[in-house]
């Protein structure tokens, strides 16, 4: 079989996201370390291309300002890890200051409270600017979003079953698989329920970009038509089910509301009907309500949509009653402390452990909200340099398709009240959907 260019490097890129996807969505500093040096020798070979080069030549030309400001923005995350006399560093972080001041021994400290993940933190939002330019370069038409979309829905499909077929043996620890943590629900390659609950929510919305396309194109063969609906069609009872039993409360809340938001989009918005399509949308619902009605009872049901009750889990020690809003509550106080300049990426849980040392060996190692989480490792200054190097994609008005606007929603519900958004995978999978769905690529 002849592979076009264009399809040798996507499917290079598939495989650097697998890798990415399996070993836990990125979510350690090996990994992120990895991705990097993937993703950059594979930004080099693509810009051996003349016409990929070109492509990215334009993208830059049209986006100067934004890319500039992100490589401020990069810039400052160097300035948190490079090591200040104490007298600049009582200027940039008092708070850290009064720490160091007290070992009375060291006269360099960084800004952030953990240097070495404040480095692999960099490592990772460097990577994410190589995914925007890698993407620019070899993902320029609709032929190309929707191959993307079917890699996925079938990655999404490969996840799922996994993570079904490990929930149903008790989630065995199985070589660097760790899924012991959650006994009693679907993790696979993941560590964290909701960060599978929220990657297979992208692998969903491809599922259902793919079928309304192959509703509304005429120019594929009735044969290759049938046969490729039937396997996403597979792709998304398989999926649903993984998000399901996940049993991530945020995770089921973006189900239903994904659910919704399509079925009220193919009633009110589209001009023609798509009834098989609404069909597969009800179903999904059918199939939510049934299984888990009669398998874990209603009251199961409601409880995995009410994601503000507060269920942080117990920690030791002298806060023994601490919650997940009592966590939030915690990097909301300690803002003012960090206010202009931040803590550094990565570092909440030196900030834990200094403000809570008598927690045995339970302690929290993110916010439980993103927003807070963010606002407290960069600062106001690295925050506000993060948002304006966004602006000009959401001043555009070409930014705003149906996608982006679900997915402006998700940013939101996660950022206020949990922490996937520190998952590499998601971070990657947020800026792909973002740039892939521009209702011109440009």
């Amino acid at each position: 079989m002849h592979l076009s260019k264009n399809k040798k490097y996507q499917y290079l890129f598939y495989l650097i996201f697998s890798i990415l996807t399996i070993f836990n969505g990125g979510n350690t500093n090996l990994f992120i370390q990895l991705n990097f040096i993937f993703l950059s020798l594979f930004f080099l070979v693509c810009l051996k291309d003349k016409n990929y080069s070109l492509h990215l030549k334009n993208f830059f030309i049209n986006n100067k300002w934004s890319i500039s400001l992100y490589i401020v923005f990069l810039g400052y995350l160097i300035l948190q890890i490079i090591p200040f006399p104490l007298n600049l560093l009582k200027f940039f972080s008092p708070e850290k200051y009064k720490y160091i001041a007290l070992l009375g021994n060291n006269s360099y400290s960084p800004i952030s409270l953990d240097p070495s993940n404040s480095y692999f933190q960099f490592l990772n939002y460097v990577s994410l600017l190589l995914i925007i330019f890698i993407c620019k370069m070899i993902f320029y038409t609709e032929r190309h979003k929707y191959r993307f979309y079917y890699y996925l829905s079938l990655i999404g499909f490969i996840t799922s079953f996994i993570a079904i077929l490990f929930y149903l043996y008790g989630n065995p620890d199985i070589l660097i698989f760790k899924n012991s943590y959650y006994k009693n629900s679907s993790t696979g390659f993941f560590i964290n329920r909701t960060a599978l609950a929220v990657f297979l929510i992208f692998c969903l919305i491809a599922s259902f970009e793919l079928l309304k396309n192959y509703e509304e194109n005429k120019n594929i063969q009735k044969n290759d038509y049938f046969i490729q609906k039937l396997y996403i069609r597979l792709f998304v009872v398989f999926i649903s089910i993984g998000i399901i039993t996940s049993f991530s409360r945020i995770g089921n809340f973006l189900l239903l509301i994904t659910i919704l938001f399509y079925l009220l989009y193919e009633i009110f918005y589209t001009e023609r009907k798509n009834y098989s399509f609404r069909i597969i949308i009800l179903l999904i619902i059918l199939f939510d309500v049934l299984i888990l009605g009669i398998y874990f009872g209603s009251s199961e049901i409601i409880n995995r949509f009410y994601f503000l009750k507060e269920e942080f889990t117990t920690i030791s020690g002298e806060i023994s009653s601490t919650k997940r809003f009592d966590i939030i509550k915690f990097g909301i106080s300690e803002l003012n402390n960090f206010i202009f300049f931040g803590y550094g990426a990565g570092g909440f849980e030196n900030l834990f452990k200094l403000k809570f040392f008598n927690t045995s060996s339970q302690f929290a190692n993110h916010a439980h909200a993103d927003i807070i989480e963010f606002l407290g490792e960069f600062g106001l200054i690295g925050f506000f340099l993060l948002l304006s190097s966004f602006f000009k994609f959401y001043l555009d008005k070409q930014s705003y398709s149906f996608v982006n606007i679900l997915l402006i929603f998700y940013l939101i519900i996660i950022l206020t009240f949990d922490f996937t958004l520190h998952i590499p995978v998601v971070q990657i999978l947020f800026v792909i959907f973002f740039i892939l769905n521009k209702k011109l690529f440009s």
